[in-house]
């Protein structure tokens, strides 16, 4: 809710002081100018990523308007599936404890917390570690830096669309001067020709520039930033888990 209503607030202070200004909206109007910075925006994410990576990028957009999943009370259930699960193991040892990593979905500890099962990284990561932990022959300091390793990958994967997003909104004001730039050629190809055409051509070509700078810093740079946030309170749900 806040990162729409942020959005409105920038935007509405743009144009509200634009129009206090006796600006002319129909001005800002540009549809070629935000083509070219848009779709050459959404141009450099495609070149430079993979399918797997971009699929992330929608979903993770998706997810910043949406309210967070990592609530307080998830935090607690997923202390209390470890808490049995550990006790577990004190009362009929670390053997006892092969049915319920193996076969997850189907472990009366597990099943408890639905969030768990549904998160495959978290899953999985528990899973992992306590396979390890079962088999035995691992030094407990052995396990610890695995699980660091684990979390640093994870956390890898996460970030890794948001930098995406992040190269895209640091681009916007180059490609800003681009389409002002193109903009500038058609103004020089229309001298000769009535003020009022080339006001308006020089005016659509500051308008590209306008446009590059107001996405990068008021709209796409802050989602990215609302992003990594909420990716960083998600790395808890992970850590909290361990042992």
């Amino acid at each position: 809710m806040f990162v729409i209503i942020g959005i409105v607030v920038v935007f509405g202070a743009v144009v509200g002081g634009y129009l206090m200004e006796h600006g002319n909206i129909r001005v800002l109007l540009q549809p070629a100018e935000l083509l070219i910075i848009g779709g050459a925006g959404a141009g450099t994410v495609l070149v430079a990523n993979p399918l797997h990576v971009l699929k992330k990028i929608v979903a993770g957009l998706a997810g910043v308007f949406g309210g967070s999943k990592f609530t307080k009370q998830r935090y607690l259930d997923s202390l209390k599936t470890m808490y049995d699960l550990f006790n577990k193991a004190r009362r009929e040892g670390l053997i006892a404890l092969e049915s319920d990593v193996e076969e997850p979905d189907k472990s009366p500890i597990f099943s408890k917390n639905p969030f768990f099962l549904k998160d495959h990284h978290v899953r999985d990561f528990i899973c992992d570690t306590m396979r390890m932990a079962v088999t035995g022959g691992i030094e407990p300091f052995d396990v610890d830096q695995m699980m660091e390793v684990d979390m640093d990958v994870h956390h890898h994967g996460e970030t890794v669309p948001i930098s995406a997003l992040s190269t895209m909104a640091d681009s916007l004001p180059g490609l800003g001067i681009v389409a002002a730039v193109l903009g500038v050629v058609i103004t020089m190809g229309a001298l000769g020709g009535p003020p009022e055409e080339i006001g308006h051509k020089v005016a659509a070509a500051l308008v590209g520039t306008f446009l590059g700078i107001l996405l990068c810093y008021g709209l796409v740079g802050p989602l990215a930033r609302a992003w990594r946030r909420r990716r960083t309170k998600s790395m808890p749900s992970i850590t909290c888990c361990g042992w």
